[in-house]
């Protein structure tokens, strides 16, 4: 017995010895190999020469009225988020790889079902105070407690979390397999325990949190401008992942309510940089002297991102949205050809997929292997997912809208929907009536051609455009019938899946499953994506998921394309090589001597 009793006791101190007998590495790639060696010098599409100073200013539409950006509550200004550092960073020219920031190495298994990370001993806030395993422990207990919607969701396979040392923190997942865990730690912000210890995490501030990052905030107006500054004495400028990154001195992002206004300034100099995302001023706004002269550049930047969901997005908590073929029938009444001609200029593809652009859409019917997984679903999952391959309503020749129409009425007929007195009503005589709830005025030239092709099947569709701050207090608390929503996707889907269709977020205020699904399939097909062991399967499995989501009809999908369109201030440099991500802002420079000769021409 005494013998058992000192084995016994021998394995428990082993264990813990066993569970971290992984080599230190320098990055981790979620399928296949990393790209950049152990003692790489720069990422490819930076030039570690670029001079540093100058001033970077950029505009946003809306406003903000919190620096907090971690918390429902309030609206954050996106740049505030360079003022923090995460464990890991990732490239722009591979489908999802990591390299260390405030980690100088991680340990991870082979199964993947832990992870260290060593922390550097240079890495500090911006106080001058080390980061330790006390703050990762930290940030990882406040984010999932008090934070965004999403760190939950991320975070919900985590099974415990404990320091090592004061520079060494482990965490250890659930069972199952899940790729992705120990990447997604690692994009976890730092947060500094000390400070927060003596600020209320929950509360919006003006006040800029204290962080890590290569960018501190300088001024502010709350809603109209945000000055962030480079910090001097950066702990982390001169590692790998940071030369030829971060080379402005100040980046000023000043706030304007309406696009239109905005374009204004930009031509009259008032910002450097804009990147456009609407077809009509691309087309037509960007003829103006400065243009001519050459003192503003515009280019199409090439990407491979895929382009993730735009589209009408319905509220299926609403009892009026609930039935898919309602969902179809209104997918009829939008003319994307006609859209596309008129407004668009014919600049835009039909989005077909949750992820166009890239070899994760879905096309035809369903492979072998696709069906393995969608086979045992039957019943629980659209019919049409077996039998046919998804397309979005067209409308082909003259009569192709009034075709649509007549579809539509059909559809809605079948789903209990009659005309009475002009007006689609139900059983019980109620109206078919709703709201689209835009936050831009942009979207109302393309919402009200749509909303008077609802009034021939007899519908109410009443467009209201509201400010951004209401705007987002009704979305989080889900307070809409349809929205323009959009959910951006990556070359490597995983564990955010969770928060886009997941039951799990289907009633968590601030959420981005705005849609409200709650499917125990669709969770299935989820987990599958996030236990994917290779990147061949992962593409299998997103195309499934991608099926049934097409034809659960939660969308009227709209449009996209394979390039980012920009137009700058001819007063910058940048590195020729484009990763397959697209370009990257924070690897340009300032140029003084275009800026200066920019400035002499534009003078009367």
């Amino acid at each position: 017995m005494k013998l058992l009793a000192v084995l016994s006791a021998l394995l428990l101190v082993a264990a813990p010895v066993a569970a971290s007998a992984a080599p230190p590495v320098h990055g981790l790639a979620m399928h296949g190999e990393l790209k950049y060696p152990a003692g790489f010098s720069h990422f490819d599409y930076v030039n570690p020469a670029a001079p540093v100073g100058g001033e970077l200013r950029l505009a946003e539409l809306g406003g903000f009225d919190s620096l907090n950006p971690f918390i429902v509550k309030g609206n954050a200004p996106s740049r505030v988020a360079m003022a923090f550092e995460s464990l890991l960073i990732p490239s722009a020219d591979e489908a999802f790889s990591e390299y260390g920031l405030i980690a100088e190495s991680i340990e991870v298994p082979d199964d993947r079902s832990w992870v260290v990370f060593n922390l550097r001993s240079q890495a500090r806030f911006h106080d001058g105070t080390p980061i330790t395993a006390d703050d990762v422990l930290f940030s990882y207990d406040i984010l999932r407690t008090k934070g965004l919607p999403f760190y939950r969701a991320y975070y919900a396979n985590v099974k415990t979390a404990e320091k090592l040392a004061d520079r060494k923190v482990r965490f250890v997942f659930a069972p199952g397999e899940n790729r992705e865990l120990p990447l997604i730690i690692g994009q976890m912000p730092i947060l500094s325990k000390k400070y927060w210890q003596t600020h209320a995490f929950d509360q919006t501030t003006l006040e800029a949190p204290l962080g890590s990052g290569p960018y501190r905030v300088e001024s502010l107006e709350a809603g109209r401008y945000l000055v962030m500054t480079r910090v001097a004495d950066y702990w982390g400028k001169d590692l790998p992942v940071n030369k030829g990154m971060h080379n402005f001195q100040r980046i000023r992002t000043d706030y304007y309510r309406d696009s239109t206004v905005a374009l204004e300034a930009f031509k009259a100099g008032e910002y450097d940089f804009r990147l456009e995302n609407e077809s009509k001023k691309w087309a037509t706004g960007y003829d103006f002297p400065a243009v001519v002269q050459g003192l503003v550049k515009v280019k199409k930047f090439p990407n491979e991102r895929p382009t993730g969901m735009q589209g009408y997005a319905y509220n299926t908590r609403r009892p009026l949205f609930q039935d898919p073929r309602v969902r179809h029938a209104l997918a009829y009444a939008f003319d994307f050809e006609w859209t596309n001609k008129n407004l668009f200029y014919g600049q835009y593809e039909r989005t077909r997929s949750y992820f166009s652009n890239s070899d994760l859409a879905s096309g035809g019917l369903p492979s072998p292997d696709e069906l393995k997984l969608l086979d045992p679903l039957k019943g629980s999952i659209p019919a049409e997912v077996f039998t046919a391959e998804y397309t979005p309503p067209e409308v082909k020749g003259a009569d192709g809208l009034r075709d649509n129409l007549r579809l539509a009425a059909g559809m809605l007929k079948d789903a209990g929907w009659t005309i009475r007195d002009g007006h689609l009503v139900n059983a019980a005589g109620q109206p078919f009536a709703f709201e689209i709830l835009l936050d831009q005025p942009v979207w109302e030239r393309i919402s009200l051609p749509f909303a008077q092709n609802l009034e021939r099947l007899g519908i109410t569709a009443t467009v209201r455009t509201v400010d951004t701050a209401q705007y987002k207090n009704r979305v989080d608390n889900f307070d809409f019938d349809m929205i323009v929503d959009v959910w951006g996707e990556s070359l490597s889907p995983g564990n955010e899946q969770r928060e886009f269709w997941g039951t799990a977020t289907a009633d968590m205020p601030g959420s981005r499953n705005a849609v409200g699904i709650k499917s125990k399939a669709i969770d299935s097909l989820i987990d599958q994506v996030v236990a994917a062991p290779d990147r061949q399967t992962l593409v299998t499995r997103v195309h499934a998921l991608d099926r049934v989501l097409l034809w659960g009809h939660y969308v009227i999908p709209h449009w996209h394309i394979g390039y980012d369109r920009v137009a700058f201030w001819d007063k910058f440099g940048m590195p020729q090589v484009i990763p397959r991500q697209g370009f990257q802002l924070m690897a340009w420079w300032f140029d003084p001597e275009k800026a200066k000769s920019a400035a002499i021409q534009k003078k009367p």
